[in-house]
């Protein structure tokens, strides 16, 4: 590689990284996030919040969302979202998202420095009713199920995992890649598959 092809890529990597750190903060805070303390960007997220509800993130906190950052690469940005009033998100301090979609219409808590890697999804609710009748165009909150799902501190989820509502994951465990996380998993374990099962302890 020509020295000065490595120099315009060094250039342009550092222009980026300069421009992240100066506006995606802003941005951020502008739709309604609260961050409390220095947070890392790696491109810019997608952000959308009912009114009343919070999302909040805490210090050393790094969401990659361009795959140029990250080794495996990222099929869509971080999406932080809530559906409801009253819905919360929280990101713990030092925790590590890629391309990660958090949806919450009750509550998503994430602890520290936890490891959430490529595109895993995360959501506390169906989205839809179950019934079959109508079910296209029930969008009442009451026919819709949600349960909050709480994740640990140091909790490792592996890439394009899912993680459904009502679940809680103990802290220290770790998540192996394309599980589908749908109950409990104790703290200090490896866990996979679809439905996700204790493999061993840690």
């Amino acid at each position: 590689m020509s020295e000065p092809y490595l120099f315009l890529s060094k250039l342009v990597r550092y222009v980026k990284l300069n421009w992240w750190r100066l506006t995606v903060p802003v941005k951020m805070k502008a739709s309604g996030v609260r961050l409390n303390g220095k947070v890392q960007f790696f491109g810019m997220p997608i952000v959308s919040m009912v009114q009343g509800s919070e999302i909040e993130v805490d210090a050393d906190a790094v969401l990659c969302s361009v795959s140029e950052m990250t080794a495996l690469g990222v099929s869509r940005p971080v999406i932080l979202r809530t559906l409801r009033p009253q819905a919360r998100i929280k990101i713990g301090r030092d925790c590590g998202l890629s391309g990660t979609t958090v949806c919450a219409a009750q509550s998503i808590s994430i602890g520290k420095e936890c490891l959430i890697g490529a595109d895993v999804l995360i959501c506390d609710t169906d989205f839809h009713a179950l019934p079959p009748e109508g079910r296209r165009f029930n969008d009442l909150a009451q026919a819709i199920r949600t349960a909050p799902i709480t994740i640990e501190d140091n909790v490792f989820i592996g890439a394009r995992s899912i993680v459904l509502k009502g679940v809680s994951i103990g802290c220290n465990s770790v998540i192996g890649a394309g599980s589908m996380v749908v109950a409990d998993i104790p703290a200090n374990v490896l866990a996979a598959g679809n439905p996700a099962k204790v493999i061993r302890a840690l």
